[in-house]
């Protein structure tokens, strides 16, 4: 009888994992970069992610509610928090790193983890990114939207519209036996068509028994380059798409809010997504 797969689904290794670590051998052979066997993801820790997402997705679900005009991005933390705790479940980015806050708030030109502060207040005419994660069961999940406050002018409107399509397109782009270059092709070429340029320093990640794991998914790449992509691996894609330069600049008083160089507007959306058999699944819808 056949040894059980490592993975603990209960079938034999023989027609569970062997076949996949042989088609990853056969890549490997060709030289091209392979993921460990802790990359994929046992049957028990998706199903553990998929809960952190959903409670993931009914925090974000619930800020689309209650986001608005005049409200501090302290008020959205807040709220974010007693959401999250009375779900039994904690906000991963609190006290990360020594991160102070259950979310990040990116307003305007500010690219990527903006702290929430009760001086920050959100105005007509605002785009602001709420970057949220959970952690539930000792699993974790990640995602963000952009939420548009009151009358925003068409600039950025497309500029929300046109991220949240590249975040589609990588999404798309990510096939099983496929590349992380190919997410990359997918984002870049859409954003580059409508004259906007993709954030490079900063970009998506394994998630899902840690905060961030291996691999680093780069929003602007070449097809048929970087790790393979195999069933069983769960990593956020989140482009941020600038209007002007890619050059950005980390705030040098808190150590952690990412700027825009020129002072143009950033967008960024985000999911935490599953390579299945057939291709990706979106777990924090």
């Amino acid at each position: 009888m056949s040894d059980l797969c490592w993975c603990g689904s209960g079938k034999p290794y023989e027609v569970c994992h062997k076949p996949i670590e042989e088609k990853i051998k056969a890549f490997q052979k060709r030289g091209c970069t392979v993921p460990d066997r802790d990359m994929l993801k046992t049957p028990a820790q998706i199903a553990g992610i998929r809960k952190a997402c959903e409670i993931n997705t009914a925090v974000l679900d619930m800020v689309a509610q209650k986001i608005k005009t005049g409200m501090s991005t302290e008020e959205v933390d807040k709220l974010i928090y007693d959401f999250t705790v009375a779900r039994k479940a904690i906000p991963a980015t609190l006290g990360f790193c020594g991160f102070p806050k259950s979310c990040c708030t990116s307003v305007n030109d500010q690219v990527c983890h903006g702290i929430p502060s009760k001086d920050v207040i959100l105005k007509s005419g605002d785009i602001v990114n709420v970057d949220v994660s959970t952690i539930y069961g000792g699993y974790y999940a990640d995602a963000s939207r952009m939420f548009e406050i009151g009358r925003v002018d068409k600039e950025k409107k497309d500029l929300v519209a046109i991220t949240k399509e590249c975040l589609n397109r990588g999404v798309k782009a990510a096939k099983p036996w496929g590349f992380v270059g190919d997410i990359g092709a997918a984002i870049a070429e859409l954003a580059h068509k409508h004259g906007y340029s993709v954030v490079k320093e900063f970009g998506g990640h394994g998630v899902g028994v840690q905060f961030h794991e291996d691999p680093f998914i780069c929003h602007e790449g070449r097809r048929n380059t970087g790790m393979l992509l195999v069933p069983g691996m769960i990593f956020t894609i989140e482009p941020m798409i600038n209007t002007g330069t890619d050059k950005v600049f980390v705030d040098e008083e808190n150590e952690w809010t990412v700027y825009t160089e020129d002072g143009g507007q950033s967008a960024q959306w985000e999911h935490t997504i599953l390579i299945t058999d057939t291709g990706a699944e979106i777990l924090t819808y």
